[in-house]
């Protein structure tokens, strides 16, 4: 018999064209990565809290905590942010209860301008334990501060 009569029907060209491919394509999995890159690296910076300030330097650590704390801030004008509401003082602390549910041990971080009087920051965190929450802390910049070292000159 022919050497081509028996090839015919071993079926190895109908084999080869049904093979599995064993090479994996990364370049969706590249374009996902860096579209996701992308979007963390835009987003990142929009996480802060939204009260530009001044903060003071020190060389303390970070406070570390489960629950996600509230924070208050005084900004140089005096002006007192719950978040990124502006609050009177009065109503300072029956907002915070609302918030919390009246939870007393709930974490509140206080963040003060440089510029601001030292006198309404310590108003400020007086109204908040005199409502009987126990977790207050102030916050402060461990970076160095790219402005004078002192503060500016105000009358307060």
């Amino acid at each position: 018999m022919d050497s081509n009569h028996y090839t015919a029907f071993t079926g190895k060209g109908r084999r080869r064209r049904h093979q599995q491919m064993s090479e994996i394509n990364v370049t969706p999995f590249v374009d996902v990565m860096l579209v996701l890159l992308i979007v963390f690296m835009v987003t990142a910076p929009l996480l802060t809290v939204g009260v530009p300030l001044d903060l003071p330097n020190t060389k303390s650590t970070t406070v570390q905590g489960n629950d996600e704390p509230l924070v208050i801030s005084v900004d140089s004008e005096g002006q007192i942010f719950l978040e990124d509401t502006v609050i009177e003082l009065e109503n300072l602390v029956p907002k915070l209860q609302a918030v919390t549910g009246a939870k007393q041990d709930q974490r509140i971080f206080v963040r003060g301008d440089t510029n601001v009087a030292y006198g309404r920051v310590l108003q400020v965190m007086g109204e908040i334990q005199s409502a009987g929450f126990k977790r207050v802390a102030m916050v402060s910049s461990s970076k160095p501060n790219t402005k004078a070292d002192t503060p500016k000159d105000k009358k307060q």
